[in-house]
């Protein structure tokens, strides 16, 4: 990003939330805190904010239903940080949107390389659709593959985070193709988070139960046994069937 990225905090303890900001400030970072969940919504009202990184534990509404709420209207980039450290609470971070999860304790040079790593996949993934590409049709939905929209047949626009976007163009792109968990990871140079199968499966849920809320009149994703997944909608490219 040619400005400064700005990162809201999320975190109700004063201590942690000082020292994530001092390290994030010092690694050229743009940094505000909140302490809950009504905080971050005045703030995420009058700021562009490039990042969240999310508590859990927070006072009156906790971080998953924060995280959930915020990813029903904005596709802004979240990271969960949690003391929770078991598998469910990880899934759970990123079933309801979370783009990655960091268990606490945690070493700030974790948080940050966390940090960049995601700002590339959201660069990476701005820059996968060159403008040549136009448009992805099928069933009435549209995918503008240059400003990275999806509309659905009422001309709605659906919010996708990155990750999301890239996932379901590469399966777009490939309609009638069955995929490997492992051949999306590669597809999407790793645009979609953690590199194992079962990150995949989470974003491939999430995108069927956006489709479905958007109207879609089936499931396009189709899971093929022991294979990975299948686009089985008829798709056109600029007026071209694909």
């Amino acid at each position: 990003m040619n400005r400064t990225s700005h990162i809201l905090v999320v975190e109700d303890d004063a201590e942690i939330g000082l020292l994530m900001k001092r390290h994030l400030v010092s690694n050229d970072f743009k940094v505000t805190v909140a302490r809950d969940g009504s905080e971050m919504d005045r703030l995420l009202a009058s700021n562009r904010i490039d990042l969240v990184v999310l508590d859990i534990m927070l006072p009156g509404e906790d971080g998953v239903s924060i995280c959930r709420r915020l990813r029903a209207t904005s596709p802004v980039p979240i990271i969960i940080v949690s003391a929770k450290n078991e598998d469910i609470d990880r899934v759970i971070g990123l079933e309801v949107g979370a783009d990655d999860y960091l268990p606490k304790p945690f070493n700030p040079r974790e948080l940050i390389a966390r940090v960049r790593a995601l700002f590339r996949r959201v660069e990476l993934g701005a820059r996968a659709a060159p403008a040549e590409e136009g448009s992805l049709c099928f069933e009435g939905w549209r995918m503008d593959c240059r400003a990275r929209y999806l509309f659905n047949a009422d001309r709605a626009v659906i919010s996708l985070t990155p990750a999301e976007f890239n996932l379901l163009q590469v399966m777009v792109e490939r309609r009638g193709r069955v995929l490997s968990r492992d051949q999306l990871i590669e597809l999407t140079l790793g645009q979609i988070g953690a590199s194992n199968g079962r990150s995949v499966d989470i974003l491939v849920s999430r995108l069927r139960g956006k489709l479905e809320a958007g109207g879609a009149s089936y499931q396009y994703i189709r899971t093929v046994r022991s294979g990975g997944y299948e686009f089985v909608a008829p798709v056109t490219r600029e007026g071209r069937d694909d």
